[in-house]
């Protein structure tokens, strides 16, 4: 089941996305972020289970452009769609607010070409964008993918 998080749900929100960022597959944020930004995120939950197997956020940044982030599925439940789930869910809200494009900065960039995003220039992103990479660990050093969907 997909839902909207919950204060409730932001320490294992930052809990999945430290482990994926200790592996270097995604940039963990901080908590104290996590709680600005929790009416971004959804959550993946399976009822019965306790805790949450996924989440993901969606962040407005202009009006037609918005940012997927923090795509994240646990490693117990990678395989079973989760993530798949969480991104379509994520197109869905995006078109809701007649959202135009959506975009990610990734490493993982062979997952999103599935759901037809394309690699582009990180250039070609507004410089709003780029607000919250000032504060990251590899500013100026980018290494990640910046990737494109435009929806229908």
């Amino acid at each position: 089941m997909i839902r909207k998080a919950t204060i409730e749900d932001i320490r294992l929100i930052h809990a999945l996305l430290k482990y994926y960022g200790e592996r270097g597959e995604l940039l963990a944020r901080p908590l104290s972020q996590l709680y600005d930004q929790v009416r971004d995120f959804i959550v993946y939950e399976t009822p019965g289970q306790e805790g949450i197997q996924g989440c993901c956020a969606l962040q407005f940044c202009w009006e037609d452009l918005a940012e997927i982030r923090s795509l994240a599925v646990s490693q117990d439940h990678l395989g079973q769609t989760i993530g798949t789930k969480l991104l379509e869910a994520s197109f869905r809200e995006a078109k809701e607010f007649k959202i135009k494009k959506v975009f990610t900065l990734t490493y993982k960039p062979n997952f999103f070409k599935r759901f037809g995003f394309i690699e582009i220039d990180k250039a070609e992103l507004p410089i709003k964008i780029w607000s919250d990479c000032i504060h990251c660990i590899k500013f100026p050093d980018c290494d990640e993918t910046a990737m494109l969907k435009l929806l229908a």
